[in-house]
């Protein structure tokens, strides 16, 4: 897949789309942690009395993005080569597809005002 970068004024980002195949995982722990990987998750843990919540970060929440659906993100283009990187590293658990998409001004500062925080 190619997806090339163009600096100037663009508003272009990618739009990516995947499936994951549980049948191809070779255990649910295995499919957990390419979504846990992705997303993150929530943990808690138990000591003595006490309870402790941790949340655990996952690729997306160290890039900014806009979720579109349940399997369905936007990045911005500067940031796709890691979401690329993720998920070749799963496949062929998972598919995937990516596809340049045009933002409106607001959308797009979505993505730029996560990348400064």
């Amino acid at each position: 897949m190619r997806i090339t970068i163009k600096r100037s004024g663009n508003r272009t980002a990618v739009l990516v789309s995947f499936s994951a195949h549980s049948e191809r995982f070779e255990s649910n722990y295995e499919r957990n942690r390419f979504y846990s990987g992705l997303y993150g998750r929530a943990q808690r843990v138990r000591h003595g009395r006490d309870v402790y919540n941790y949340r655990r970060e996952g690729l997306l929440d160290e890039v900014p993005h806009i979720k579109v659906d349940s399997s369905v993100f936007i990045v911005a283009l500067q940031e796709m080569e890691r979401i690329l990187q993720y998920m070749r590293d799963w496949q062929p658990k998972i598919e995937y597809k990516a596809f340049q998409v045009m933002l409106e001004p607001d959308e797009l500062k979505m993505l730029e005002k996560g990348a400064e925080e």
